[in-house]
């Protein structure tokens, strides 16, 4: 095989046989349980990076199950989205999540998501599921259960605009790649949007959120001070590919 070759070949790793085929992503009947809650401010400082702002102390832990993703299959996720601002050059602002962490049991979107958009995502073993009356979702990091979130079935109907309005919101990644003498090659502020969203149903109901502290999955660092919301919703959608808006090494 020539330079010319792997130049034309050349998408993902492996050369031969990428872990995860070109996009786009389509995603068909995702569903999400979302817990608000309020955190420590000064936790949040530690670990949400310039030029984003804090809002408020709070944070929105994330069960996805994705049970039909185009080159993914099906698979689901769990993690951690801190609600921010951002200001660009030009001084326009937006608001948005920053997602600090995320945990999901197959190979194709963890090297997906972390080689294209830079999403933190690393191995473990999330659940979502109805339990009678009871939306569950429980993450175990290895044996260890390190998350279980809680809602009411399907208590009361939230207008599906609500929920088209904060799916349209933009999301921002840390995007980092080493060079291979192991210092930073890349390392930049990524923002990507969700595309062609249907909202097929949004419900609330009382919603309760139980974190556990791990030394390789701290998201308890951002402890349950107080839960204010419980949603959960379904819609198809797109995963769009992302722009870059901060380089850090520049």
């Amino acid at each position: 095989m020539n330079a010319d070759d792997v130049r034309k070949s050349a998408y993902a790793m492996p050369l031969e046989n990428p872990s995860y085929p070109p996009g786009p992503y389509r995603f068909v009947n995702r569903e999400f349980l979302i817990i608000a809650y309020k955190t420590d401010l000064e936790a949040l400082r530690k670990v949400v990076p310039e030029p984003l702002e804090i809002i408020d102390p709070i944070v929105k832990y994330e069960f996805i199950k994705m049970p039909d993703s185009t080159g993914f299959g099906d698979y689901t996720e769990s993690g951690q989205v801190v609600p921010v601002r951002y200001t660009d050059a030009k001084g326009v602002t937006q608001t948005g999540g920053f997602v600090l962490a995320m945990f999901l049991d197959d190979d194709p979107p963890i090297a997906g998501g972390r080689e294209l958009w830079g999403f933190p995502k690393k191995l473990a073993h999330p659940r979502l599921k109805v339990h009678g009356d009871t939306l569950v979702g429980e993450l175990d990091f290895g044996p260890a259960r390190i998350a279980t979130a809680t809602m009411g079935y399907k208590h009361a109907v939230l207008p599906n605009e609500r929920a088209l309005h904060a799916l349209q919101e933009p999301g921002f990644l840390l995007k980092i790649i080493p060079h291979v003498d192991g210092t930073p090659r890349i390392c930049e502020l990524v923002r990507y949007y969700l595309q062609d969203i249907e909202v097929k149903g949004a419900w609330t109901g009382p919603a309760a959120l139980e974190l556990s502290p791990h030394a390789l999955a701290p998201i308890a660092e951002l402890p349950v001070r107080e839960i204010i919301s419980g949603t959960h919703l379904i819609a198809d959608l797109t995963l769009g590919l992302g722009e870059v808006v901060h380089d850090y090494l520049a």
